[in-house]
């Protein structure tokens, strides 16, 4: 077992008394006001009200102190506490306040959201109640900012500002400070592994660059949950959902979801909790037949290749089989020329036919906080989580997550004014597979690549002579080589599958191995108590990755890959002009292993106007970067029609294939009867792929025409891409109403994105080669294994030369209209753009629609203890360019609404809710499934 981590702390101070304040909260109506938050004003030590409005706040602070209480929709009140042991009973006035809560994670350090230097989103307990989603989780959705990205039920990834991708590479998001992407393939897992609703304690949202503090993966923005404390929040908290999902495709399902939370404070010294959640539905069936080589969805091309189609993604040039053929003497030479010049694929099957469907999530963890002081000046914490699930996940292919395992363990010692943690994150793939490669090896099961397309192309001939039309002949011959397939559903094709989906070899099998591990550090200090002229922090970050795929998508068949990176950062705050006028600049360092260490400042202020300093506005400027992720670097992955190959100094040779030349090849390579091809082919001998389809399209009719379309690829290994964001943004809450704007430009170098190239088995890649140099000639012999099929297709990781810009606005208002209802409105605008001219084969992904709308209307109190909340959202139709699949997807209104009832001496709230209750099903992603209705019902039960 590797050395874990290890943490040094020496903390010394001076002893303080214990103080316990307790108290109730309640509204104007008497109604108590659960998850109101309690906080010793200038300290971190806070605490929450129970269901019943009570609570019950422990602090080491030195009498006299004075302690807010706060909810959203309510006023917040101070009070000074001059006794020990003091009762606090607080009546609080409706009041729009969601602009005046207690935020963390912009500075890292308390500060109201007015205040933020930079545009932030949060969600906290009562937010939660009143989600009309399925989930907290679902919930975030309707935030300003954020924008979903559905690949499965279970399987959600938030991003914002653009350039959305499922893996999200570029955001960040923390569960109680620990990182939850995989470790193997870098996507964050949604909430496989995060929070149960009920031991949530908030929930913020940094959009946008945020690596002057959070390092190189916090690009695009970062998502914090925060759990609740069993010092604070104790007992027994239960929830229970049962509901259905409607699907044209699936059709109308059962799904539950439950949770439970024990929380016990044993003393003052010690204190433990733990959760439970179990999630089960049917999956959103993922049935987009549209073909990827042409537009619409036409089978009868003969080389399709359907979206949720696998096996399909075997294809060749069938004239070139025919040639073979011919060679071997098995058909007559002239018979070659009835065969069409062009691809043809294999039969697939549908993503249905291959995967169960059903999406599930287990969640279990547990953690012991201690007080050796007996307060909150340290507390040591052990976190254990563990997180199983199904679900499906798209990157270069579909994968089905099936029976993967997560988990993670976490020391932290944290005081007043500091905090120092490592933790360690593993994964399982379990059973999970490959749904391309199970299609395609399924199909193998039963009849060989070489097999099919010989019988194909024999068949065609004959039904060509028969008279027959292109489109018939097409027909006859793939019935013919079709003879003895395996149907969905037969034994015949159980077996095989059973067969594939354990069997770790891509050649024979689709089986998704892993093992990988990071391990992680990173610690702050905060100097306010030593330094009074600034509040001063400092901080660092160690994270260590071992990647173990087992050869399966890395090049580790020999043995894990084992990179590291390290930051550190310091942060300044400074208030001028009676504290109207705040100052915030942070720099950070980073350095990982195969690249230059960079530099991320920040600098922003912010300025509050009005006589209760409520017109806050601001305006910042931060670098940010991000490293090239373990795909970037060390992919070495076959996925059937290409070979997707990371650009690690140490990672291109480990991948490597042989493949047998013709005879025409082998007189161009010296004789030899076989080709290595390695990493350093796919970057330094390759065509841009783009420019080998226009040479294809016209080399029959022209070819020295044609020659000159091809394009050599200079792709340079990939390298950390930057980003410099400018922000502008006001801030006010006045008269019940609330107003946020922000404003944002960003400038991107070094974009790291994927380029499709082709390299051929001999001869050497050139721009516009001259056919006219012969068969000795380099580049001409480069076209000739074009023309015979004698080429290797590959995804390459790399940057882009041209500058990208994007920019966006968004506007969130809310306002209590009348007798207690709230209504809620957001606006974001958001485009791009660079010089497609410059660099013609560059798909920048943005992936993020031009325009969205959000609004929301609800009422907490329409009568005793009923409320109520509907939420409607909207985005104009946007492209969608990733590896796996590209497309349009179109404009969508989703309006989700709950009702609720609370039961105070149940200690219950019952609610019915609703997604998508008008019934259009849209999609997120380009291969992911259409997304129908939800409907549940819930019981939260809280003592």
């Amino acid at each position: 077992m590797r050395v874990y981590l290890l943490i040094m702390l020496f903390f010394c101070g001076a002893s303080f008394a214990q103080n316990t304040i307790t108290g109730s909260v309640t509204d104007s109506n008497k109604q108590s006001i659960p998850g109101a938050n309690v906080v010793v004003v200038g300290e971190r030590s806070g605490a929450s009200a129970d269901f019943d409005g009570t609570f019950k706040l422990t602090t080491s602070a030195k009498l006299p102190f004075t302690i807010k209480i706060s909810a959203v929709g309510f006023g917040a009140k101070t009070v000074s506490i001059t006794s020990a042991n003091q009762k606090v009973n607080v009546i609080l006035k409706d009041e729009e306040n969601k602009l005046d809560e207690i935020v963390v994670s912009a500075s890292r350090t308390p500060e109201r959201v007015l205040e933020s230097p930079v545009t932030i989103e949060r969600m906290g307990i009562q937010d939660i109640k009143k989600t009309a989603s399925p989930s907290f989780y679902d919930g975030l959705e309707n935030l300003k900012e954020v924008q979903m990205n559905t690949s499965s039920m279970s399987f959600k990834s938030i991003n914002t500002r653009g350039f959305a991708t499922v893996a999200n590479t570029r955001f960040m998001q923390l569960v109680d400070g620990m990182d939850n992407s995989s470790p193997l393939l870098n996507f964050v897992l949604g909430n496989m592994i995060g929070v149960s609703e009920i031991d949530v304690q908030s929930v913020e949202l940094l959009p946008g660059a945020s690596s002057a503090l959070y390092g190189a993966n916090a690009f695009n923005g970062i998502l914090f949950m925060n759990s609740k404390s069993p010092f604070t929040d104790q007992g027994i908290d239960v929830y229970l959902k049962l509901g259905q999902t409607s699907q044209h495709a699936a059709g109308t399902n059962a799904s539950v979801d439950f949770g439970i939370r024990a929380a016990k404070t044993f003393n003052k010294y010690f204190a433990a909790k733990a959760n439970f959640t179990y999630m089960q539905a049917t999956d959103w069936y993922a049935t987009n037949y549209a073909d990827k080589t042409v537009a619409g969805i036409d089978r009868s091309n003969p080389n399709y290749d359907g979206i949720n189609v696998y096996g399909d993604e075997v294809s060749t040039n069938i004239k070139g089989v025919g040639q073979s053929l011919a060679s071997l003497g098995l058909i007559p030479a002239g018979a070659v020329n009835l065969l069409p010049n062009s691809n043809v694929s294999r039969t697939g099957y549908n993503e249905i036919d291959l995967t169960d469907n059903k999406a599930s999530n287990l969640k279990i963890d547990f953690s012991l906080h201690a007080r050796p002081f007996g307060d909150e000046r340290l507390e040591i914490i052990w976190q254990s989580k563990f997180g199983f699930g199904n679900a499906v996940y798209q990157g270069a292919n579909r994968y089905y997550l099936n029976n993967f395992f997560m988990q993670q363990h976490k020391l932290e010692l944290k005081g007043k004014n500091f905090f120092v943690r490592g933790y360690t994150t593993s994964e399982d793939g379990g059973n999970s597979y490959d749904m391309v490669f199970t299609g395609i090896n399924v199909d193998r099961k039963w009849k060989d690549d070489k097999t099919w397309f010989g019988q194909y192309a024999g068949a065609y001939i004959q039904s060509t002579l028969a008279g027959m039309t292109p489109a018939n002949a097409d027909k006859a011959a793939r019935a013919t080589a079709d003879t003895g397939r395996f149907l969905p559903g037969s034994p015949e094709f159980q077996k095989a599958f059973n067969e594939v989906i354990k069997d770790e070899s891509v050649l024979t099998g689709s089986k998704l191995v892993d093992n990988s591990r990071i391990y992680h550090s990173d610690a702050n200090y905060n100097f306010r108590d030593l330094i009074k002229f600034a509040e001063i922090q400092v901080g660092g970050s160690f994270r260590l990755y071992e990647l173990n795929s087992h050869g399966r998508i890395y090049t580790d068949a020999d043995g894990p890959i084992n990179y590291n990176e390290y930051g550190a950062y310091t942060q300044l705050m400074k208030k001028f002009m009676d504290d109207r006028l705040k100052f915030t600049g942070s720099i950070r360092y980073d350095k990982s292993k195969n690249f230059d260490g960079n530099f991320s400042p920040r600098l922003s202020l912010v300025y509050s106007g009005g006589e209760k300093k409520n017109h806050n506005f601001r305006g910042s400027f931060q670098t940010g970067f991000r490293n090239p992720s373990t795909q970037d670097q060390y992919i070495g992955f076959n996925i059937g029609n290409a070979v997707l190959i990371g650009s690690a100094p140490d990672n291109l040779g480990r991948f490597s294939e042989t493949f047998n030349l013709s005879p025409e090849g082998q007189a161009y390579s010296g004789g030899n009867t076989t080709k290595d091809m390695t990493g350093y082919d796919a970057y330094g001998n390759s065509y841009i792929a783009s420019s080998v389809s226009a040479f294809a399209a016209m080399a029959g009719s022209n070819p020295v025409a044609a020659a000159a379309l091809l394009k050599k690829s200079n792709a340079n290994y990939v390298k950390p891409e930057k980003v410099k964001a400018f922000e502008l943004g006001y801030r006010s809450v006045f008269e019940g109403f609330s107003i946020d704007l922000n404003g944002y430009y960003n400038i991107y170098n070094d974009f790291i994105g994927n380029l499709n190239v082709i390299s051929t088995y001999y001869g050497q890649a050139q721009d516009n080669p001259n056919l006219a140099g012969g068969a000795t000639d380099p580049g001409f012999q480069s076209v000739r294994a074009i023309q015979n099929g004698e080429y290797r297709a590959y995804q390459l990781y790399t940057n882009s030369d041209v500058e990208i810009h994007s920019l966006g606005f968004g506007a969130g208002f809310s306002k209590k209209i009348i007798a207690g209802y709230e209504l809620g409105v957001s606006y974001n605008y958001a485009q791009f753009d660079f010089d497609k001219e410059k660099d013609p084969s560059f798909e920048a992904g943005f992936n993020t629609p031009k325009h969205r709308i959000k609004a929301s209307i609800g009422n907490e109190k329409v009568f005793e203890n009923f409320g109520f909340n509907v939420s409607a959202r909207w985005n104009s139709e946007y492209e969608w360019q990733a590896g796996f699949a590209d497309g349009i997807i179109e404009s969508a209104t989703v309006i989700d609404a709950q009702i609720n009832y609370a039961v105070p001496k149940m200690k219950s709230t019952f609610k019915l809710g609703a997604a998508n209750i008008g019934g259009k099903e849209y999609t997120q992603v380009i291969g992911a499934g259409l997304i129908g209705q939800q409907y549940f019902a819930s019981w939260t039960f809280n003592p």
